[in-house]
């Protein structure tokens, strides 16, 4: 039965060696829920994992499920990515960014997760001189963790109190050190779902040419800056990028969101033409490789996963093909994210929650895949404990790199009246608890 006992929460924590729900990783956090559903006897709701709350592109279905009738299943894949999906990969960022990324330039990676892994163990190795990777937090908390696990040094700052000129004058004293290998954010933000301006990009891309530390702009959430309809390719707007402002750019595009392809982990790594020909003074000693591009295919890609399922590429392709020619709008389909955010905040709202990350330098915060949210004056520890004694699952923000207290709420898994009506009673009984 909702609520949980303090006890009954505390007993749950220690049984799967978790301290602070502030500290756990997102899966402990799932765990912990899974067990806590079971005690309860109850369903939770889950605003903790950003899994899909779509159906997943049918395109893509029928494309991988016809290359394995087709006998596909027997091939090893070829590790720098199918020439189908890195021709459509090209046309698909031409179509949606503007930007001319030949399919040379375009590599899959078993989602963006094992992109980022890669090209950080990559970048750790490029340059002796160039040591630290710089997060622009907020973010996701799995790439600080990843750099602990390769050994690679990291510095970050929250852009909270760095929105402008302010961002400049910041990332400046931070790369004049000289020691920055890499830059890495999202865009739009995951926790906080806000977006650089154009004039930030510019920022952003600028210093890094300066300082050459290589920009790793993970767009997960492509397009879905609901505020401007990016969903027609080949039309203005086109989705704003720092590849405007540098040629130090790798971005990473994944099926996981715009897709609902999660389930198959498949992303794209896609190098300017400058990145890719790269001839770092790191590179031969460690890989044998001269450029940029071959020691990350056949060096680091090939260690740690031998290439991308056959099958996926293949499903990949077909989506970025329809995408591209106009038979799927991926960015009018996720606009159903863009409804359920307002209707999960304004429900928030009601109960006394304030959002955290408002702006993006002045101007409002679209709604989306994410938001966050503080209650008063409780501390992030206390707010999820509580919220979780209630049948409401979340991450903190403190364990996105934040500075401030609040929680990140994904709203994918709020699907319907119920979810909603639900989630309007556990605030409320939350809230009379407070009082």
């Amino acid at each position: 039965m909702l609520p949980l006992s303090n006890e009954q929460l505390a007993g749950i924590m220690a049984r799967l060696n978790i301290s602070t729900l502030t500290t756990a990783t997102i899966r402990q956090i799932v765990a912990l829920t899974s067990v806590a559903e079971e005690v309860a006897g109850d369903k939770f709701l889950h605003l903790e994992l950003g899994n899909p709350g779509l159906p997943s592109q049918q395109i893509g279905v029928d494309a991988e499920c016809a290359a394995l009738r087709d006998g596909i299943a027997n091939k090893y894949p070829p590790v720098m990515g199918t020439a189908a999906l890195k021709n459509a990969g090209s046309r698909f960022v031409k179509a949606f960014l503007d930007l001319d990324i030949p399919a040379d330039c375009i590599v899959p990676s078993v989602g963006s997760m094992q992109g980022s892994f890669s090209l950080m163990l990559l970048l750790s190795k490029r340059d002796p001189a160039k040591d630290t990777m710089l997060y622009l937090d907020p973010g996701f908390a799995p790439q600080h963790l990843q750099a602990k696990v390769l050994g690679l040094k990291q510095q970050s700052f929250d852009i909270y109190n760095y929105r402008g000129q302010a961002l400049a004058d910041k990332l400046e004293s931070i790369l004049a050190q000289g020691n920055i290998t890499g830059i890495l954010y999202s865009n739009p933000n995951n926790p906080a779902w806000t977006n650089f301006t154009p004039a930030e990009l510019e920022i952003i891309g600028r210093l890094a040419t300066k300082y050459d530390a290589i920009v790793l702009e993970d767009l997960a959430y492509m397009g879905m800056d609901f505020r401007q309809d990016f969903g027609e390719p080949f039309r203005e707007p086109f989705i704003p990028s720092v590849a405007n402002y540098t040629d130090n750019y790798v971005l990473l595009i994944s099926a996981s969101k715009i897709f609902s392809y999660a389930g198959e982990r498949i992303a794209l790594v896609c190098m300017s033409p400058t990145v890719a020909e790269r001839t770092d003074p790191g590179l031969m000693p460690v890989f044998g490789m001269r450029t940029f591009a071959d020691a990350f295919v056949f060096g680091v890609v090939y260690c740690v996963s031998s290439g991308v399922t056959h099958s996926v590429q293949c499903a990949m392709a077909a989506m970025l093909d329809a995408a591209a020619d106009g038979r799927i709008n991926f960015v009018h389909e996720c606009e159903e994210y863009h409804s359920r955010c307002a209707r999960a905040k304004e429900i928030f709202a009601e109960a006394g929650f304030k959002l955290v990350y408002a702006d993006d330098d002045g101007t409002p915060v679209s709604d989306g895949f994410f938001f966050t949210a503080t209650y008063k004056d409780m501390d992030s520890e206390t707010l999820q404990r509580e919220l979780m004694r209630h049948g409401i699952s979340t991450i903190s923000l403190p364990g996105t790199g934040s500075t401030m207290h609040g929680l990140r709420i994904c709203v994918s898994k709020l699907t319907d009246d119920d979810h909603f009506d639900s989630l309007r009673q556990r605030l409320n009984a939350f809230c009379y608890e407070q009082h």
